[in-house]
């Protein structure tokens, strides 16, 4: 049960009546990434309020990832204007006390206001200010800093509604016991040598230009790995398909690759991964969210927000620039992307080492 002390007044706003609030929803659209870091907030408002229902609204694509997070219902949403309408119907139906938005954006306000939930909470920069009847300042404000992750942006807004954050719950994603027998399923027709053996899940796709190191440098890093006794097994989506082509034939040691996998299936695959190697993506964030070590390779995007999430044994590789963070799509200052470019092989061997010995692999 909650206790009245445990919940936080809100200057100039009346604090929520959280001991009644029966059903909730979460709204986290866009990537895996962001997908992955809402996961805490989950956590946070699952132990607070454990006896209410969870909905979080996920864009369809992406939704499988959340399957079998315990405590929490995922409700999907397809593109195009029907399939949010149709969303939006059936959460106007569900009656939510409270619709929390973690993104700000037009769709995720215009779903947060089809609720009509008696609270509907957000930040004072989110689009629709109208649609909300609980805006906060700023993530920023409420954690007294202007450097943060992207799940503390997004456990503030549970903060200021009085929801306990202070300890910043990590990320975390489920194995499901249907994803681990198809991986091994998988594994075992592979080339690797038992689906028990020791190996190390590369991601060598990225975004964009400037957050994807050479796929050169990765063929090096295999063989690195390879040296120290772990076979490679690397991922990419199906259109992403040319790197791990790539790879194999710069690569002087067999590599096992997938680009076929379902989202559940990457997620039991890294969880059974000895190590993850790869760029900043959300294949980065899915390995940290079920604790397996990593080392992430940065480039232009913004490493305080978002480097690995995760208490397991981390380390980010990068090199810095002035012009760091920036969008990505370009490189505006070099005209290439110097930032992931200037990152050496030898640097992140040296990350490797130190976060296989501190494993103890």
């Amino acid at each position: 049960m909650i206790s009245k002390d445990q919940i936080p007044k809100i200057k100039d706003q009346a604090p929520i009546d959280w001991q009644n609030v029966r059903r909730v929803l979460v709204v986290r659209l866009r990537s895996i990434g962001d997908t992955v870091l809402s996961t805490p907030s989950l956590i946070a408002l699952k132990r607070f309020i454990p006896n209410a229902e969870i909905d979080i609204l996920l864009e369809d694509w992406v939704a499988p990832l959340l399957d079998g997070f315990e405590g929490v219902n995922v409700v999907r949403v397809g593109e195009g204007n029907a399939a949010k309408l149709k969303a939006a119907n059936y959460l106007r139906g569900r009656k939510y006390d409270v619709a929390i938005n973690l993104h700000g954006g037009t769709t995720s306000s215009f779903f947060i206001r089809a609720t009509g939930a008696k609270y509907r909470i957000g930040l004072s920069h989110y689009r629709y200010k109208r649609f909300y009847n609980r805006l906060y300042s700023s993530s920023a404000d409420f954690w007294h800093s202007d450097i943060l992750h992207s799940a503390e942006q997004q456990l503030a807004v549970l903060g200021f509604a009085g929801i306990p954050v202070d300890d910043r719950p990590k990320s975390l994603l489920t194995v499901t016991k249907a994803a681990i027998e198809r991986i091994e399923h998988r594994l075992a027709d592979s080339a690797l040598r038992t689906p028990r053996s020791e190996f190390a899940l590369v991601h060598p796709a990225a975004a964009f230009a400037t957050k994807q190191w050479s796929t050169a440098n990765f063929a090096r890093t295999i063989e690195f790995l390879n040296e120290k006794g772990f076979q490679a097994v690397a991922v990419a989506a199906k259109h992403e398909a040319g790197v791990l082509d790539e790879l194999k034939r710069e690569s002087e040691v067999p590599i096992i690759t997938f680009d076929d996998l379902t989202l559940p299936e990457i997620t039991a695959l890294a969880s059974k991964a000895s190590v993850f190697v790869g760029n900043d993506s959300g294949i980065a964030h899915i390995a940290a969210a079920v604790g397996t070590p990593t080392v992430v390779v940065f480039g232009s995007s913004n490493r305080n927000h978002w480097r690995p999430w995760t208490d397991a044994p981390n380390e980010i590789v990068f090199e810095s620039f002035p012009c760091q963070p920036c969008p990505g799509r370009i490189c505006a200052e070099f005209g290439e992307p110097k930032c992931i470019l200037s990152v050496t092989p030898s640097a992140v061997f040296t990350a490797l080492e130190r976060i296989l010995a501190s494993s103890k692999i």
